[in-house]
């Protein structure tokens, strides 16, 4: 665990070996205090070397994949996870839709930051902003009606509201150009769409934009308010941006339980709509870097990477792959004081709609230092030396 303060059982080893080979009786001499220091100073140099972090800060803005707690100080939100078995491999339900860490909290550890504070809880709790601050609300998407039949979220044009909140902080904490330079140095990761085709487009009943457009017309109007929206970002001042793919929405276990698929397979249709966001999503990144010489965009292949997991589930160590490892048949999610499954890490599944940690620690890996297929046109690792 980040912060902890106990020894890595490394460190333990080593110093434990200097004193067992050069205590005489009870007492050490001069000389073996001096080596058991030198030791330990070089041990923890060494720590703090691998620890610098790769960007000033890490701001998120996103849905339930990444949310960290944002709507569990939401009264009128019914997409919570405050609750137990979430958490269960974390440190209790924090409000993460997952038995342990997303993908940002494992991003984070590459990049050596810590973990950064949802919004809610800096509001609250008064949490440090200086290494960033995440905004990603579940049930959100990018359009603003996206999710309301979940009761209260932000939605992405909140979340931009809610940095600005952030950014009057920061004003009051650094001179006008050390923000400038804290801005431009610091990574926006941004993962959203997944909503505003679970709980919208796929959603006839509640929703009508699926009599109103075609899905490639839906994409198009998708990207078009996307665009908008990280570009007002950029506006402010930030510059690194990780653009997050939307995943194969068509594999999940929600839409595997409808039956529309065969056993083992995803469903075609839903997997087909979104590659074309994601097919504009790669090329708006394309057009923000050709406009933007001074700053970076990566557009982050989701879709590509869980694909490719889930395809070769057993050479990543998974065994289930069609249902959750908490909740009741595909349908019906992780509910409270339920019992999950034992060998989580042998899930792709934590619930009807989101991935264990084991499967958030790849994608992380893939974001951070993967292949041209990962990343786009580089990594975030890549990135970091920019």
């Amino acid at each position: 665990m980040i912060g902890s303060p106990y020894r890595k059982a490394s460190e333990v080893n080593a110093l434990d070996m200097i004193k067992e080979h050069t205590m005489e009786g009870q007492f050490m001499t001069w000389n073996v205090l001096f080596l058991y220091n030198l030791a330990l100073l070089v041990i923890l140099s060494f720590q703090e070397a691998i620890a610098v972090p790769q960007f000033t800060a890490l701001f998120a803005f996103g849905d339930s994949l990444i949310d960290p707690g944002n709507n569990n100080y939401l009264p009128n939100s019914l997409a919570k996870a405050n609750y137990v078995p979430y958490g269960v491999d974390f440190i209790g339900p924090t409000g993460r839709f997952c038995n342990g860490r997303t993908m940002i909290d494992y991003l984070g550890d590459l990049l050596g930051l810590p973990l950064i504070p949802a919004y809610t809880a800096t509001i609250a709790m008064g949490s440090d902003i200086s290494k960033g601050v995440n905004y990603a609300s579940a049930a959100a998407g990018i359009l603003d009606e996206t999710g309301h039949n979940l009761g209260e979220r932000f939605s992405l044009n909140q979340q931009i509201q809610n940095f600005e909140d952030t950014l009057n902080q920061l004003k009051q904490q650094m001179e006008e150009q050390d923000l400038s330079y804290y801005l431009a140095t610091s990574l926006v990761v941004m993962n959203l769409g997944n909503n505003d085709y679970i709980n919208n487009y796929l959603q006839p009943s509640l929703y009508t934009t699926s009599s109103n457009y075609k899905p490639r017309d839906y994409a198009d109007l998708l990207i078009k308010h996307y665009s908008r929206q990280i570009l007002a970002l950029h506006a402010i001042g930030l510059r690194k941006f990780l653009l997050g793919a939307i995943g194969p929405l068509g594999c999940i276990p929600s839409q595997v339980g409808t039956g529309l698929a065969p056993p083992g397979k995803c469903v075609s249709i839903v997997n087909e709509m979104i590659g074309m966001f994601n097919s504009q999503l790669r090329f708006l990144v394309d057009q923000l870097n050709k406009d933007n010489p001074h700053s970076i965009f990566i557009y982050g292949n989701t879709f590509g990477g869980f694909i490719e997991i889930f395809n070769n589930a057993s050479v990543y160590g998974f065994e289930v792959k069609d249902r959750g490892c908490c909740g009741v048949g595909r349908r019906i999610t992780c509910l409270p004081l339920s019992v999950p499954c034992f060998n989580r890490d042998q899930y792709l599944f934590w619930d009807a709609f989101h991935p264990t940690q084991a499967v958030n620690q790849i994608l992380a890996r893939k974001a951070y230092s993967g292949s041209l297929h990962d990343c786009y046109p580089i990594n975030v690792q890549q990135m970091a030396q920019l």
